[in-house]
């Protein structure tokens, strides 16, 4: 491996740590403010039409989400959560959109999306889930007809 190569590697990783950190700040933080029920989740819940039990629920997820994205394999269970949070966070951008709120109501939640999106891009190896065209699997390999 060459010396570029090698600052690319390091730089590419600690560009996934540095954004992932944000990520996790924002879902953990969001998370705690919703299961907490502070006054400006509650309102804006109000505000978007969505009933407020629905608060505890999107915290508890964003904060399973956190620690899954943060503990090392379950590389199945960081898809899930990267899916669940650029879900998450879209749809609040869209709530937000067609409620009428101003661009500065919507901008941390698109914020996170594209956060979202690049930690996922960024990932390292072992964070990802083992490919499935590196080694055909014995199922999936073509046999000729037996004859009977």
């Amino acid at each position: 491996m060459t010396t570029n190569q090698r600052t690319a590697k390091k730089s590419k990783h600690i560009g996934y740590w540095v954004v992932t950190g944000l990520l996790l700040f924002g879902m953990v933080a969001g998370g705690i403010a919703q299961i907490s029920h502070v006054r400006v989740n509650v309102d804006g819940m109000i505000r978007l039409g969505y009933p407020l039990y629905t608060m505890r629920l999107l915290g508890i997820w964003k904060l399973a989400g956190a620690v899954v994205l943060i503990i090392p394999g379950y590389g199945l269970v960081k898809e899930w959560a990267y899916a669940g949070f650029f879900f998450l966070l879209t749809g609040a951008v869209m709530s937000h959109i067609a409620s009428g709120d101003a661009f500065f109501q919507w901008v941390a939640p698109l914020t996170f999306a594209i956060l979202t999106v690049i930690s996922w891009y960024l990932r390292p190896a072992n964070r990802r889930l083992a490919s499935t065209t590196d080694t055909p699997s014995a199922s999936f390999q073509a046999t000729e007809p037996q004859s009977i």
